[in-house]
């Protein structure tokens, strides 16, 4: 038994020492031009999904999210915010976004994979190593609406992204409610 010990932390201490080696020599490349290893890749998205629903878990959101009013506070968030690296309907990716690794999800596809909740987790404390910012400056209420806004992405068309983006221009950029529009392009609510 003393043997098998001994060698267990012989081996243990071997791998730390290559570990720590491999990490102080610069082994690995850390360029944004070059993708992980298809482990590390693995192992940190992995990571950053659990995270995410680990820290989420228990957000509730608002029962208006999915208000005209909301939508549309997040729709100015997103525009001056988000869309320079996600894109928009009839809106590409910036050149911020060509350089960064991981390149920033197309939000219309990816979104729907997270609650509300995990969302605006996202929103508010970014995400480490990805490019994705912490908007935890911004207060709540100007979040969930960036999560409505994302929550209607999917089926949002150019047009109605363009009118959307239009009436918080004509609010000044500060949207309050009122009548709203037709946003959703004739394909109904979602």
């Amino acid at each position: 038994m003393r043997t098998v010990l001994l060698t267990l932390l012989a081996t243990l201490g071997l791998i730390t020492l290559a570990g720590t080696a491999f990490v102080y020599v610069g082994a690995y490349d850390v360029a944004a031009t070059r993708p992980h290893w298809p482990v590390t890749h693995w192992v940190m998205e992995t990571m950053r999904i659990r995270a995410i629903k680990a820290q989420a878990a228990g957000i509730m959101p608002p029962a208006d999210l999915m208000s005209h009013s909301n939508i549309l506070n997040g729709t100015e968030h997103f525009a001056a915010h988000c869309a320079t690296c996600h894109g928009a309907p009839g809106v590409p990716a910036g050149d911020i976004a060509a350089g960064l690794y991981p390149k920033p999800p197309d939000l219309k596809d990816t979104a729907q994979r997270y609650t509300p909740g995990e969302l605006f987790w996202i929103v508010k404390n970014g995400i480490k190593m990805t490019g994705m910012p912490a908007w935890s400056d911004h207060d709540d209420q100007a979040l969930w609406g960036t999560v409505a806004f994302i929550q209607k992405l999917p089926g949002l068309s150019e047009a109605a992204y363009a009118q959307m983006v239009m009436a918080t221009i004509a609010q000044g950029g500060h949207h309050h409610g009122g009548d709203p529009p037709d946003t959703d392009g004739g394909a109904g609510h979602h």
